[in-house]
């Protein structure tokens, strides 16, 4: 390969999404590459909309695109550039390559273009332009023509990718690709090449699907004498069962994972950054210390397989070192939407009280919210069917004497609680759980729920002991 800017400037890197959709996973994944890269050499990671596809790229897209990479924190250097706004830069490049005999106006109509390769098609001959305008000079003027990149045809091009290694392919194997359309509008390879030019791009980092479009790209990149960016072509993700990545394993935008999923940014960062990439056996890895470690030996060959359980639980255990305050920002609108009306600063205050507890056991904010919801639940609270089967097999009075005890505790703490509790439990000859479980099931409407003595020192006195007095009027009340 030629000289690279690498070795004459700073590392610049570049994400290039094509705004049709919303920014999923394995885009992500090469935005996040590209950023650390670029960090790691204290370089610049720039973004690049390609949006040349007019029919296709929406606004509502490029919106979703900026705010997941915010989102992510995958902050980008200067302006963003969009593609389809440098048309004229880009046709200009075009001009010059023909004006220095690199390219050639091409004549031939989509009709004598199909024959062509009918022709091919029967032939079982490799897919490409025959060369039928290159040489020539007869242009019949007013007649519609694109502009054709006049490549080379013998000898080979080998590319040293940084992750494939060296690749090589037969000049003869590409064509003379189109740069300008008939209607003057430049395509999509003419376009990459020179908005890498001008941006100043470095080292060009994407999926392993763009690998052949790389030798073509340079071929033009040679014609214009530009240096040449170092390439680093990464495998896609797969799924869990080998097959190319789809909706069905979770190749979702990044805003499914934020909104639907209630994942935390950090988690989602760390998950995509060990997909396809490692530093020893280390599995949580902090934003500095990916740019510290941060290098391309370090990504793989072989395709990474998606995992969403592993992800999960990556997910939990940034849930668990998450900020208490956070976490009631983060949660209250799912919890204002399932309660149905919006949150007091005493509902607040109540949950960040009891985030230490509820996180230990969520691994996304959808179950860290629905956990919570009996912290905030109007009395008499809801029973779920364990929390019913709990108060209906309970010794007949135990849950009475429990409450009586408890009223008499001075200190409403969850070890002076556990006291009371034990030693009702010691004097009636009782399991602990014989107790804690209707108490459970009082206090929380539910068979499952974080420490009992804990919920019960955040709840308060007053709303505990009432909580206890609406269980015992419902078990009255079926009695009856």
């Amino acid at each position: 390969m030629g000289a690279s800017h690498a070795a004459a400037s700073k590392v610049v890197t570049r994400f290039a999404p094509s705004p049709t959709g919303f920014l999923h996973i394995g885009g992500a994944r090469t935005a996040l590459f590209n950023f650390l890269f670029a960090r790691h050499h204290g370089g610049e990671f720039r973004l690049r909309i390609e949006d040349t596809d007019r029919a296709r790229s929406t606004e509502p897209a490029i919106a979703a695109i900026l705010d997941g990479m915010t989102w992510l924190d995958l902050h980008w250097d200067g302006e963003v550039v969009y593609q389809f706004a440098r048309a004229a830069r880009h046709a200009e490049v075009a001009y010059q390559l023909m004006e220095a005999g690199h390219a050639y106006r091409c004549y031939a109509t989509p009709e004598e273009l199909e024959a062509m390769r009918a022709e091919q098609r029967a032939a079982k001959a490799p897919m490409r332009y025959d060369g039928r305008w290159r040489d020539r000079t007869d242009w019949p003027e007013g007649q519609p023509h694109v502009i054709r990149l006049k490549a080379p045809r013998e000898g080979s091009v080998t590319i040293n990718d940084l992750v494939q290694g060296p690749v090589t392919v037969a000049n003869a194997e590409l064509d003379d690709m189109v740069l300008l359309r008939s209607d003057g509008t430049p395509t999509y390879m003419l376009a990459v090449v020179v908005d890498d030019y001008d941006m100043g791009v470095t080292h060009v980092i994407r999926g392993d699907d763009h690998l052949n479009n790389a030798f073509r790209q340079l071929a033009l990149i040679r014609a214009m004498g530009w240096a040449e960016p170092a390439y680093a072509h990464i495998p896609l993700i797969h799924g869990a069962d080998g097959a190319k990545l789809s909706k069905r394993h979770g190749a979702l935008g990044v805003d499914a994972y934020r909104d639907e999923m209630g994942l935390l940014p950090e988690a989602v960062e760390n998950y995509l950054l060990r997909l396809g990439w490692g530093h020893g056996d280390d599995e949580f890895i902090s934003r500095t210390q990916a740019i510290e470690w941060f290098d391309l030996a370090g990504v793989g060959r072989s395709p990474a397989r998606f995992d969403m359980k592993k992800l999960e639980s990556v997910n939990g255990h940034y849930l668990r070192l998450a900020d208490d305050a956070r976490l009631v920002t983060l949660t209250e609108g799912r919890i204002a939407a399932a309660l149905g009306r919006p949150l007091t600063d005493a509902d607040r205050e109540l949950l960040q009280r009891s985030m230490p507890e509820l996180k230990k056991r969520a691994n996304d904010l959808n179950a860290l919210a629905a956990s919570s919801l009996f912290y905030l639940r109007s009395r008499p609270i809801p029973m779920d069917d364990g929390a019913t089967k709990l108060l209906a097999s309970a010794t007949p009075g135990l849950l009475a004497r429990a409450r009586d005890a408890m009223a008499l505790a001075e200190d409403w703490t969850a070890t002076a609680l556990e006291a009371v509790a034990r030693g009702l439990a010691e004097a009636a000859t009782l399991k602990l759980g014989q107790i804690a479980q209707p108490l459970r099931a009082a206090v929380t409407g539910s068979s499952q729920s974080p420490g009992l003595f804990e919920v019960m020192e955040t709840l308060g006195r007053d709303e505990t002991l009432g909580r206890i007095d609406d269980a015992l009027a419902r078990m009255e009340a079926e009695r009856a």
